[in-house]
């Protein structure tokens, strides 16, 4: 699907139109979470428009020309993908229509409004709005901006991995959620290709673990249901080459549920600072429940890849 080439490129094409996103230590915590290893977050949640989408959706629209763009752009999302779409529409010039599941954040669909987007509200999952997202383009001829299975998407999240090592060389695991997985497809691309012996996990919600099942069957599957309440991580198939590039690169895939993460959510808020939605959580919160194991000293990296009100307001 892609490679160490096509992430550099990325990173020279939207180079100047995202951000460089810092990390920070985690450290003199009230309630530490790793066991005495030395805990660096990756705050993606600081990219423009709130999550590391920004940098596959900048790296597609550059990449398009634009009399492809000229009907619009259309993508279907669970939150974080449309607001980089949006994004990207504002950038051309062009309207952006965003296809959601009915359990989309209500705070995300505001800032989708802001950005100028439509929005449409179908289904309960993303694979269903996704399917009404791709009846929409065959009648209208829009430009159609997947949020994983696209090689200019993926090549474009792995520029988080480059960024990664750069910041933390000595790095040795790095902890990524997962929902679709273009995220750790491209991040562990970029990370395993300059860095092979470092360790990468990956972390889905209980409800929706769709990469873990397809590695235990060897093959990509469906899942019967989709269970979480979590819209950015719900999914119910992968791609096949974002299966690929999971079983070639990813060491280990974790689970958490629903609850771990709005606990992880409210410590980010509460130790950190950090507005985070669930699955920018999500990474902390496999450590936080003891799903990883890590050493003593153990360098680690958990990327908080979103940004939501979930921690600072939580439910009553």
């Amino acid at each position: 699907m892609i490679g160490i080439d096509d992430i550099r490129a990325a990173q020279d094409r939207i180079g100047g139109r995202v951000r460089r996103t810092p990390v920070i230590e985690a450290s003199e915590l009230k309630t530490p979470v790793a066991d005495g290893a030395a805990l660096t977050l990756k705050l993606e949640l600081l990219q423009v428009t709130g999550s590391f989408k920004a940098r596959g959706a900048t790296n597609r629209l550059l990449a398009t020309p634009p009399d492809i763009l000229a009907n619009g752009i259309v993508a279907a999302s669970g939150g974080n993908h449309g607001l980089a779409t949006a994004r990207a529409g504002h950038m051309a010039g062009v309207q952006a229509t965003i296809f959601l599941p009915g359990n989309v954040s209500p705070a995300k669909v505001e800032k989708l409004h802001r950005w100028g987007a439509e929005t449409v509200i179908v289904g309960s999952v993303w694979d269903e709005a996704n399917a009404a997202a791709l009846d929409f383009v065959e009648k209208t001829g829009a430009a159609y901006f997947h949020p994983f299975a696209d090689p200019l998407v993926v090549a474009g999240q792995g520029t988080v991995g480059l960024e990664l090592l750069d910041q933390l060389p000595e790095i040795e695991t790095v902890i990524i959620a997962i929902g679709g997985g273009g995220l750790i497809s491209g991040a562990s691309t970029a990370i395993k290709a300059l860095a092979p012996h470092v360790r990468i996990i990956g972390v889905e919600a209980e409800g929706s673990p769709t990469l873990k099942r397809s590695l235990e069957a060897g093959h990509t599957v469906t899942l019967d249901r989709v269970t979480t309440a979590v819209p950015t991580l719900a999914c119910s198939r992968t791609d096949d080459r974002i299966y690929d590039l999971v079983a070639q690169n990813v060491d280990e895939i974790v689970l958490v549920s629903d609850a771990e993460m709005q606990d992880a959510a409210e410590w980010l808020w509460f130790e950190m600072g950090l507005a985070a939605d669930l699955s920018g959580a999500a990474a902390l919160a496999a450590l936080q429940c003891g799903r990883i194991e890590v050493a003593a000293g153990a360098k680690i990296c958990a990327i908080v890849c979103g940004a939501g009100p979930d921690g600072v307001m939580p439910p009553r």
